[in-house]
């Protein structure tokens, strides 16, 4: 029984590193995206028409996230605010964003 439970874990612990490498092959497209839309800007079609591939469709399954429409249309988003994923990641940035938030709930 204990062998059966240790191959359980390994299995999954095995299936939450291929899902963390599969996130960070995402972050790295959302990256060159916003690369191309301060290069040439056509970012946000250059992420919509990789993650509406096939190739991109199964990189975002084995990712963990759902390749609809509307995931699409909140990569574009990302990539048109043009904050890099390091930074958008970083807590820094939360917290100048929580920041901001609330000065605008203030002031309103």
């Amino acid at each position: 029984m204990f062998d059966f439970v240790d191959g359980t874990a390994q299995s999954n612990e095995q299936g939450q590193r291929a899902r963390k490498l599969f996130a960070a092959v995402v972050l790295a497209a959302l990256d060159d995206a916003i690369a191309d839309d301060r290069k040439y800007g056509n970012g946000p079609e250059q992420i919509a028409r990789w993650a509406r591939s096939r190739d991109g469709r199964d990189v975002l399954s084995c990712a963990g996230i759902d390749p609809n429409e509307r995931v699409v249309k909140g990569l574009m988003e990302f990539v048109a605010k043009g904050v890099r994923t390091s930074v958008a990641l970083s807590r820094e940035e939360s917290e100048r964003r929580h920041q901001r938030a609330a000065e605008e709930a203030a002031a309103a």
